[in-house]
């Protein structure tokens, strides 16, 4: 009989237990669920010239809702009572911020500033010497070949660039224009019984007689 009655107390207590857990756990999760919402607002600007931030990251600490904010540094969006917010950008130390828990208004904003992160570093200069003197030895006794100047010399002749350009066939734009003339030619010629000549044309006779005075005029052998 008393292992009967020992064992029915065993049982009761552990009921009891689980169900104290239970009301614990419904109880939070209902404090959690009451909390209002905020339609949570703002503009993230620079502590120093107060200009605009743009693009911060806003987001709800240990959770995976937020925002960004836009090209303004403007933000909105909807968060709860004692949310802590997370202001984070390059460049910038990251801030948090704690929605307050005794609003009367659904709606709350601030301006919030942030703090540069960067320090300016000494202004450094780098030379390729330890010092000017041994620069300027250097500079002096410098070896430069002089292969390819003589050689960029020989190209440059006036009779190796005038054998060159006799010898090389016509390119891509000499070719445009030979096509074009004969376009223009056979446009002109076009309706008449016989093409025109030269022959009694005055401007090719002066085009030919001041040819021959320069000595264009000759026949390659």
């Amino acid at each position: 009989m008393k292992q009967l009655f020992l064992l029915f107390y065993i049982i009761l207590s552990v009921l009891v237990c689980q169900s104290k857990t239970l009301n614990d756990s419904i109880s939070s999760s209902d404090k959690a669920i009451q909390r209002k919402l905020v339609q949570f607002s703002g503009v993230v600007v620079d502590s120093e010239d107060l200009l605009q931030v743009p693009f911060t990251s806003i987001m709800v600490s240990n959770t995976a809702r937020g925002t960004i904010s836009d090209y303004s540094g403007y933000f909105s969006f909807v968060a709860r009572e004692n949310d802590t917010i997370v202001f984070s950008y390059i460049g910038y130390k990251t801030i948090s911020f704690v929605i307050p828990d005794t609003l009367s208004n659904p709606r709350y904003s601030i301006i919030q500033m942030m703090n540069k992160d960067t320090f300016r570093l000494q202004e450094i200069e780098i030379y390729p010497w330890p010092s000017k003197e041994q620069f300027k030895e250097a500079f002096i006794n410098l070896d430069v070949p002089d292969d390819d100047y003589y050689r960029a010399m020989q190209n440059l002749a006036l009779a190796e660039m005038r054998d060159r350009r006799t010898g090389s066939p016509m390119g891509a734009n000499m070719n445009q224009v030979y096509a074009i003339q004969q376009q223009q030619t056979m446009l002109y010629n076009s309706g008449q019984l016989y093409p025109t000549t030269n022959l009694l044309n005055p401007v090719a006779w002066a085009k030919f007689i001041d040819s021959w005075r320069k000595g264009e005029l000759k026949i390659e052998k």
